[in-house]
């Protein structure tokens, strides 16, 4: 089914206790959205999961964000204030190890299920013994499969132990469990739907703590529950009457899986799509001048990179890796490709974030290139591929980074694939290069130095799979000083270790970076109060309501 065309035929899942098909044929429809639902257009083909334990996507995070609750969340007004979500409080031992939470009374599950400590402690034991891509966020504090079910336990049925394995700054702790792996999943509904697998060396398990079922089903507490998703086409959250706070306004969001800006924006100007979430510039120019349109816009904890697997023996020549950095337009790129959706940033962290650094010591010098090149031994180019997601502006910025290798002799042939494609082949280590984006899982600057900075084991069977290790950067110094960053109490000093980081990322790895984003949208004058977040799950659609 082509999502991306307005005069194909688009299935739009509407009101009612079973979900129905509208089916748009001919010529445009200019009719205006239901009342009770709210209809974006989005580009979502990067979803592979709907599980948590696995989930580590931009536009699956959105979707983690609003319909599963978690024990604190941060106000995306405000990235430094931590509340509590289904925590009514919590306390911190001594030692800064014990780490002991008070679940709020009376919560349910979106099934009816109460939400108890033990729905907690499951939750955060799963993602463990799964070990899953985002799992490192939770074993970077000393859990195991064999330990975990000892360090983070229910001791009642409204209290929550987490055991660290040495003493962190407690923000730092807090912030790790805003992140979508701490989702709290409904243990009683997830166990009613486990499968048996056969134990081994690696999995000493005999079932799949309900992976296979949660893949594509839905098991939380959050405002909103996810009611359908089919890939590359439609993803449904349904309003979660069982939800503690105040109920969503809307009965209904669907995001509508649509690449192509210009579709986005005649899909918007017509009444087809309630918000249009990845305009380009040009289209962003001709929502601005509609009057009964509006454009929304944030800064965005996401950075945007090119990188080069190590495992390349040419990509992991230093002078190779330098002599990329500077064949790229930067300003080329930031003044059309880019113009009003981000801003040109030359290293990990995203401005605004504990301990970033405005260096931008990269601009296009093809001279200097060409030297770095003769010095690496390779003075008359080579040939190499990239594996890009085939949306804007990431197509651009490669095809324009394509037409700068060439000036410098090398043969770069852009591999195109939809973001489960690339994806899939970026976390096997089987691309040569590769454009990508990677937003904050918490805020914090310990989410993106210990992705980019940090590989403590290079094998490929490694449990901590980090962008580094996904580019086969074997930094046992670098990783040693990310490591110290997250347990310096004084903040003063915890920003001159970022610093210093960004100093030696910047002189030799093998990321080119690009620009951090400014997210914008496209939104019709009926929408209230939605507002994009400063990370991937702080964009709050169920807040949303429509006049």
């Amino acid at each position: 089914m082509m999502m991306g065309k307005i005069n194909g035929r688009v299935r739009v899942l509407l009101a009612g206790a079973a979900l129905s098909a509208l089916v748009l044929t001919g010529a445009p429809a200019y009719a205006e959205t239901p009342a009770d639902t709210l209809v974006l257009a989005w580009a979502i083909d990067d979803i592979i999961t709907l599980d948590p334990a696995e989930s580590f996507e931009i536009s699956a995070g959105e979707m983690m964000g609003n319909s599963y609750d978690r024990l604190v969340r941060f106000d995306p007004a405000d990235p430094s204030n931590i509340y509590g979500d289904i925590a009514e409080s919590w306390t911190v031992s001594d030692d800064g190890k014990t780490f002991t939470f008070k679940i709020k009374p009376g919560l349910k599950f979106a099934s009816g299920n109460p939400v108890t400590a033990e729905d907690v402690a499951f939750s955060i034991q799963r993602v463990v013994k799964l070990d899953k891509s985002p799992a490192f966020i939770l074993t970077q504090f000393g859990l195991t499969k064999d330990n975990v079910d000892e360090n983070a336990k229910a001791t009642d049925a409204s209290t929550f132990v987490f055991v660290t394995d040495q003493a962190y700054a407690p923000t730092f702790v807090l912030n790790c469990l805003t992140s979508n792996p701490a989702a709290v999943v409904d243990k009683k509904l997830v166990l009613e739907h486990v499968e048996a697998v056969t134990p081994s060396e690696e999995n000493k398990f005999d079932n799949d703590f309900g992976y296979a079922w949660l893949k594509t089903n839905y098991a939380g507490s959050g405002p909103m529950k996810i009611r359908d998703w089919r890939a590359n086409e439609i993803l449904v959250l349904e309003r979660n009457d069982n939800y503690y706070g105040d109920k969503a306004p809307l009965a209904r969001v669907i995001y509508r899986h649509v690449k192509e800006s210009a579709t986005q924006r005649l899909m918007l100007e017509s009444g087809d799509i309630d918000i249009a979430r990845n305009l380009s510039p040009n289209d962003l120019d001709a929502v601005s001048a509609n009057e009964n349109l509006a454009v929304t816009s944030t800064p965005k904890g996401t950075v945007y990179y090119i990188s080069l697997n190590q495992k390349n023996e040419t990509l992991a020549k230093p002078e190779v890796r330098q002599a990329f950095k500077y064949l790229v337009d930067y300003d080329g790129i930031g003044e059309t490709l880019i113009k009003g959706i981000g801003e040109i940033n030359q290293t990990f962290l995203p401005k605004g974030m504990l301990g970033w650094a405005d260096d931008k010591p990269f601009k296009l010098d093809v001279a200097k290139a060409k030297e770095l090149l003769a010095a690496a031994g390779v003075p008359e180019g080579f040939s190499v591929t990239m594996d890009v997601r085939n949306t804007q502006p990431v197509t651009g910025i490669a095809e324009s980074f394509q037409q700068s290798l060439a000036e410098a002799g090398i043969k770069m042939e852009i591999i195109p694939g939809d973001g489960k494609q690339t994806l899939t082949k970026y976390r096997a280590r089987n691309h040569d290069m590769y454009i990508g984006q990677w937003g904050v899982d918490y805020w914090d600057p310990h989410s993106n130095a210990d992705t980019f900075t940090s590989n403590p084991d290079n094998a490929d069977d490694a449990s901590s799979k980090t962008l580094a290790w996904r580019n086969a950067w074997d930094i046992p110094e670098l990783t040693a000083e990310t490591k110290s960053a997250v347990v310096e109490p004084d903040s003063a000093k915890r920003v001159e270790i970022y610093k210093s980081l960004q100093k030696k990322f910047v002189e030799t790895s093998p990321f080119v970076m690009i620009y951090q984003q400014t997210e914008v949208a496209g939104v019709r004058k009926a929408v209230q109060n939605f507002k994009l977040g400063p990370s991937s799950d702080t964009t709050y659609v169920y807040k949303v309501s429509k006049n």
